[in-house]
């Protein structure tokens, strides 16, 4: 991979000394394209932002390759990381007692008491290694021998906008791009007819954002909203032949500009936009169908007849495993719902229920189809809970803890069964091992082959990265 920083943002031109584009398009080359079919977009829209034209991703990477692919599994709301994959014996010792290291000026809401919240889930060994995981997560348990245990993660941010900004873009202010379309500018798609960059669960505006980057590296929002896995799959027009016709009106404005313009790039841009939008009518709902997986795959993932939790974030994971065989680069597959303040046995179970089932499956499919050790899986929140209790309502529930919490990979150049750092007694602070976000990203890029202080990109007059001047990769979790 090529380690320039010469790419600019903005208006995105490029330096002057950079190479001119080797082949213009004729009218009779842009006549020629248009036969394999333009999908209709928004042609204007395309050609008033200057900076797509540079949508085009850097190269091949530097480093040894241990992944090729990614696969971001985000709970949004905050996961409570002593309920989940941070054991600690204490709070069940000492629950209802003031927690003595509890500090004011971490009250984040002021509802949160001293005293001493124990988890309700037990903790039990799984795998050859032993790693504690509660009963929350007995499936994800189940693939503790390939998990590597972040438990010293720490954030910047108790507010959930700005700490899932910082998680996804290593950014506490906006504008910034997030970490999948950092991957896809570096490294590009290996699926020709589909995106390099998916959402699945989630419209906020920080995972799927390219920031400053090229619009051509923003995620493509799989399954917003009923049954078509995206938006405007279908033609608006009731005839084939009208579609035909706009796509000729759109050739006839192809050729008309690549006439006038100095600036070529813009055009092959958007030519090359319409001729993956097109591909892209035929190969989405090819990838998203199901009806080919077999019974007991379904099953597994919790899809089909009674298992309703499941039902939606099980079609999300049995997707994304569709779309990596397809050579799509980074998935992100989000659920929300985690942030209780109140209610913690009853809402931290349903949606441990529904991500549990799915996740499991999806790590054990792509071990048997020898996806595992080339994808590199990473299950986030954008901070942890509170071991104290937080009460708001009638049930416990904890507050936001960002000093302390959890995030776990697995697959791809990950030693699976060990645990890397460790937080006090209580699950407060970081005691050892202690991981930024940044760290996270570094190892993330260094798994891809990708070396995070070379990935930059100009805008507005210096270089940007996604570590910034930060970040050192985990070395200990690299096979």
């Amino acid at each position: 991979m090529s380690a320039r920083s010469d790419r600019s943002g903005g208006s995105g031109s490029r330096p002057s000394d950079e190479p001119a584009v080797a082949a213009r398009l004729s009218r009779r080359a842009v006549l020629e394209r248009s036969a394999l079919g333009f999908g209709w977009l928004a042609f204007n829209g395309l050609l008033a932002d200057r900076s797509f034209a540079t949508g085009v991703a850097l190269g091949s990477p530097v480093l040894p390759v241990r992944a090729e692919r990614v696969v971001w599994f985000f709970m949004d709301g905050g996961l409570s990381h002593v309920d989940s994959f941070d054991h600690k014996p204490l709070l069940e010792k000492e629950n209802g007692r003031p927690l003595k290291l509890v500090d004011k000026r971490e009250d984040i809401t002021g509802r949160t008491t001293p005293n001493v919240l124990a988890s309700p889930w037990t903790f039990r060994p799984y795998g050859r290694c032993g790693r504690m995981v509660s009963d929350l997560f007995p499936h994800i348990g189940g693939h503790a021998d390939d998990i590597a245990f972040l438990h010293a993660v720490t954030g910047p941010s108790p507010d959930h906008e700005s700490a899932i900004g910082f998680l996804h873009s290593g950014s506490l202010l906006q504008g910034f791009p997030s970490v999948g379309a950092w991957t896809t500018y570096g490294l590009g798609s290996e699926a020709a007819n589909l995106p390099g960059f998916v959402v699945m669960g989630s419209n906020k505006r920080q995972c799927r954002t390219n920031g400053f980057l090229p619009p051509a590296f923003q995620a493509s929002q799989f399954f917003r909203s009923g049954g078509q896995p995206l938006a405007d799959l279908d033609p608006r027009e009731p005839a084939a032949v009208l579609q035909a016709n706009k796509r000729a009106a759109v050739t006839a404005l192809d050729a008309l500009f690549l006439a006038t313009t100095d600036n070529d790039r813009v055009i092959e841009a958007a030519i090359a936009n319409h001729e993956k939008a097109h591909a892209m009518q035929a190969a989405v709902p090819d990838a998203a169908n199901l009806a080919g997986e077999s019974a007991a795959t379904l099953a597994a993932y919790g899809i089909g007849g009674d298992a309703k939790e499941t039902e939606s974030f099980g079609r999300y994971c049995l997707t994304a495993r569709r779309l990596l065989e397809r050579g799509v680069r980074f998935i992100e597959i989000v659920k929300g719902g985690w942030d209780q303040h109140d209610k913690l046995v009853t809402d931290h179970g349903q949606h441990a229920r529904a991500v549990d089932r799915p996740i499991g499956a999806f790590l054990a499919d792509l071990k048997a189809r020898g996806l595992l050790a080339s994808t590199l899986v990473v299950f986030a929140s954008e901070f942890g809970r509170t071991p104290n209790t937080e009460l708001f309502g009638k049930e416990p529930g904890r507050d936001h803890h960002p000093w302390a919490f959890t995030i776990w990979m697995a697959g791809g150049g990950v030693r699976g069964g060990i645990a890397h750092g460790s937080t006090d007694e209580y699950g407060y602070h970081p005691v050892e091992g202690r991981v930024d976000v940044h760290d996270l990203h570094a190892t993330v890029l260094h798994l891809l082959g990708i070396d995070h202080r070379q990935l930059t990109y100009r805008h507005s007059g210096r270089d940007f990265r996604l570590t910034d001047v930060h970040g050192h990769v985990i070395a200990p979790i690299v096979s």
